[in-house]
């Protein structure tokens, strides 16, 4: 919101406080490397981050090497994920989960576009990447499980400060959750994933209600159906994604 300054101030902050950074720098070469997260006797997890045209972002959030910004994403394309691919060989070793963290589409809908659900395929088939993890929308849309690697197209809103803004209610963006997958890092398939339904309530994340609950869960079922994906009950009021495992 405040320019590269503003950007270069807030990588600053995160430094100090010790948290990692990916997907934006104050060039280039920062914005493209990925923050890695070592698990002990686990392998690491690396995260990739990128922010694509598509969503709204301008041409000039891109950072390049004399200046900060963004690794920006102008197209979804075989090629760019191909070039991802190359940068995540040079750093991803046996037993590594990697993460492609997204920014992409529009706030509203829960149409998944076909450059979306290609570009994510390519991720997976082209550049090694075990997780795609999407957001722009401000509410959940539906999952799919491409070759045993999950693909999130939608997370909704965890925390924001959209709150009390008109104009959507048949979305919810009220509700929201949080995605707990586990993996396998030998081979980065997914074995399960965990969602555990909640809503934002006065900017404070509470657990979401039975009826609330219910109505995530029917959204992922209806748009999960077209991806091979749907949820089921579990104990605590938490979800379970289910998926053709074969």
């Amino acid at each position: 919101d405040w320019g590269p300054e503003g950007l270069k101030e807030t990588l600053s902050v995160l430094q100090h406080a010790g948290i990692q950074t990916a997907g934006a720098g104050t060039d280039l070469v920062q914005a493209q490397s990925p923050a890695i997260i070592s698990l002990a006797g686990k392998g690491r997890v690396l995260v990739f981050a990128f922010g694509s045209r598509y969503s709204g972002i301008g041409a000039n959030w891109g950072a390049t090497s004399s200046r900060p910004g963004i690794d920006l994403l102008s197209e979804l394309t075989t090629e760019a994920a191909a070039a991802i691919g190359t940068r995540v060989a040079q750093v991803k070793q046996p037993g590594d989960i990697a993460v492609a963290s997204i920014h992409w589409g529009g706030n509203w809908g829960y149409e998944i576009p076909s450059a979306q659900r290609e570009f994510a395929h390519g991720l997976i088939d082209l550049a090694g990447v075990d997780v795609v993890h999407g957001h722009s929308s401000h509410h959940v849309k539906g999952i799919e499980v491409y070759r045993h690697r999950l693909i999130l197209y939608g997370c909704g809103d965890f925390l924001s400060d959209y709150e009390g803004l008109r104009g959507h209610e048949e979305y919810r963006p009220d509700l929201g959750m949080m995605y707990l997958p586990m993996l396998d890092a030998a081979s980065g398939r997914l074995c399960s994933l965990e969602l555990v339904p909640n809503r934002l309530r006065k900017f404070r994340i509470q657990r979401a209600s039975r009826r609330e609950a219910d109505w995530l869960t029917d959204v992922l079922n209806r748009e999960g159906e077209k991806l091979g994906t749907g949820v089921r009950r579990g104990g605590q009021g938490r979800l379970w994604l289910a998926w053709n495992k074969r």
